[in-house]
């Protein structure tokens, strides 16, 4: 059944009562059900319109990834008095941590295994594609990107999907991966110059280790595939003590990447080495695992690589999605934002597109800015009682990284306060299996730690001097902070929060400008876009996860506007 059209005829729904103003079923929406083998890539397709300044093409905005609007039509003079345009509700109750796509008036998300198109001035839908496939534990997918004129996104059973953005027709359906071992595909691939950039997730099941791929657009055929952990050489034999029964496993990608266009240079994190908490099974560097890498986005040749987080036995992902950003006083920098709740300032100017060997000095970090609380993260783990530390493995900077405001030269984030508890198993007794996680905690009930009770948890808003990493506003939420976060030309910050509020605050001071309660915990993309010379606000709501104790119902877009 197409979404249900609900439109903001009486203002209640902008008071959170969502039941007062429904138009009923788009009888006019167009389904596009494909069984996930079909191909049709020789197919006619409707011609792209160009991108235009006010569109939103990937997860983060733009291929470099910065969450940064260039509209103005919204400031803090006028935004408390934007109102609810529309909302699209989805029957789909999943994990919502998509982001929305927004190319000429049009918004693109995903609710796991369906795609939708939806007009972003009225939420009418324009179709949807559904892809069958069997649910995974946490039925999450990130969304799609875009480029001339397709879509491509993930799946749970690590298939990467080809899509016509006009119609929804699927043009090609390839794999790479292995579901079978905890492999999926949840990330938001990004695109250009007629490839499509995108990775496999499961580090932290047993024996599986993170890939990078570049696809050809119009056909999904594989043109370069980088190994995160390699399989031979000298990078190896960074990880200590591997062997058939306690393989590297780890490394790799499930949010997004970005792309510095002009110099065909790809920028990955990567996530923790497994067994995540047992850093005796994996001693040494553990390379590429909680690492930067930059990739040349021709060939997947490594250029040059960092790694922020060392000896990782915490399961601190380098996970968020880099900024590519350039200061006001010069500076080209990685913003990259992890789980162990740091911010890091990596110098990417000497990153050589021409460089033969890998450049272990080309990526440099210059500051790291904590913007979670930290305690207990040298103590080490044991077998023989409980060690809480903070950030958990849910906390420090998730999915969504920063945004840069260009305004004010401030990385502005969103951070979790939740700590964990880790017991591990006795190692003598520690053995892997196929399909399986790889934590090395001792009750596999809780395979990633004990989190603290919720009554413990809050989370930040951060906002972070991108020259030199010192904090120059903080605002204390009582629960987590995972939304998506962008900043505007106008100088207002938009984001959400795990009570359903949609957030407007000031970028220069953090004070709230204005908030509107949407019922749906919020976990997906929150973006700006212009459509019809106008500037909208979307936020994706409904997050329902098995690891975040909250219950957003299913899936809703919800779209602002000045009146």
């Amino acid at each position: 059944m197409p979404g249900l059209l609900r439109r903001a005829c009486t203002g209640l729904l902008a008071a959170g009562l969502t039941g007062a103003c429904t138009a009923g079923d788009n009888q006019t929406a167009r389904d596009s059900t494909a069984a996930g083998t079909s191909l049709d890539s020789t197919a006619p397709r409707v011609a792209a319109a160009p991108v235009q300044p006010g569109d939103w093409i990937t997860y983060n905005g733009s291929l470099s990834g910065e969450r940064y609007s260039p509209l103005t039509q919204i400031t803090p003079a006028n935004v408390a008095q934007l109102k609810l345009v529309c909302a699209f509700d989805a029957p789909d109750t999943v994990s919502l941590q998509s982001g929305i796509v927004a190319v000429g008036g049009t918004l693109y998300f995903t609710a796991f295994n369906n795609t939708y198109a939806v007009d972003g001035t009225t939420c009418q839908q324009k179709w949807k594609h559904t892809r069958a496939e069997p649910p995974t534990y946490l039925k999450v997918s990130r969304g799609v990107g875009y480029s001339d004129g397709r879509l491509f996104r993930g799946t749970g059973d690590a298939h990467v999907l080809g899509l016509d953005a006009a119609t929804g027709r699927q043009l090609w359906d390839v794999s790479i991966g292995n579901p079978k071992i905890g492999e999926s595909v949840p990330m938001s691939p990004i695109a250009s110059n007629g490839l499509v950039y995108v990775g496999n997730a499961g580090g932290d099941n047993f024996d599986v280790r993170g890939r990078i791929y570049a696809l050809d657009a119009a056909t999904g055929r594989v043109v370069w595939e980088f190994h995160a952990i390699p399989d031979s050489g000298a990078v190896r034999a960074t990880w200590g003590k591997a062997s058939a029964e306690n393989p590297p496993a780890g490394a790799a990608t499930w949010t997004s990447y970005a792309l510095d266009d002009a110099k065909g240079i790809l920028y990955v994190g990567t996530g923790n080495p497994a067994p995540d908490f047992v850093e005796a099974f994996h001693p040494g560097l553990n390379l590429y695992a909680n690492a930067v890498l930059a990739l040349d986005a021709k060939t997947g040749r490594l250029l040059a690589y960092v790694q922020p987080v060392r000896n990782d036995f915490h399961d601190w992902d380098v996970s968020a999605p880099p900024a590519l950003i350039t200061t006001a006083g010069g500076r080209s920098l990685v913003a990259q934002a992890a789980k162990d709740g740091n911010v890091y300032g990596i110098e990417r100017s000497a990153v050589a597109p021409e460089a033969v060997t890998p450049d272990t000095a080309a990526l440099a970090i210059r500051y790291k800015a904590l913007v979670a609380t930290r305690e207990n993260a040298e103590t080490p783990l044991t077998s023989d009682r409980e060690t809480r530390f903070c950030p958990g493995t849910q906390g420090g900077v998730e999915w969504n990284g920063p945004t840069y405001d260009q305004k004010h030269g401030y990385l502005v984030v969103n951070a979790i306060d939740w700590c964990t508890s880790v017991k591990l198993q006795r190692l003598d007794t520690l053995k892997g299996a196929p399909g399986q996680s790889w934590s090395g905690m001792d009750d596999p009930k809780m395979a990633f730690g004990r989190q603290d009770p919720i009554s413990k948890w809050r989370g930040w808003i951060t906002a972070v001097d991108a020259e030199n990493g010192a904090i120059r506003w903080r605002v204390r939420t009582p629960k987590p902070m995972v939304a998506g976060i962008t900043s505007t030309a106008g100088g207002v910050v938009f984001t959400g929060d795990l009570d359903g509020n949609v957030l407007a605050l000031d970028a220069g001071t953090g004070k709230e400008l204005w908030r509107n309660p949407t019922s749906k915990a919020i976990g997906g993309g929150v973006i700006s876009y212009e459509a019809g010379g106008k500037q909208y606000v979307a936020a994706a709501a409904g997050l329902n996860s098995a690891i975040w104790p909250v219950h957003g119902g299913t899936a809703r877009i919800v779209v602002y506007a000045l009146p």
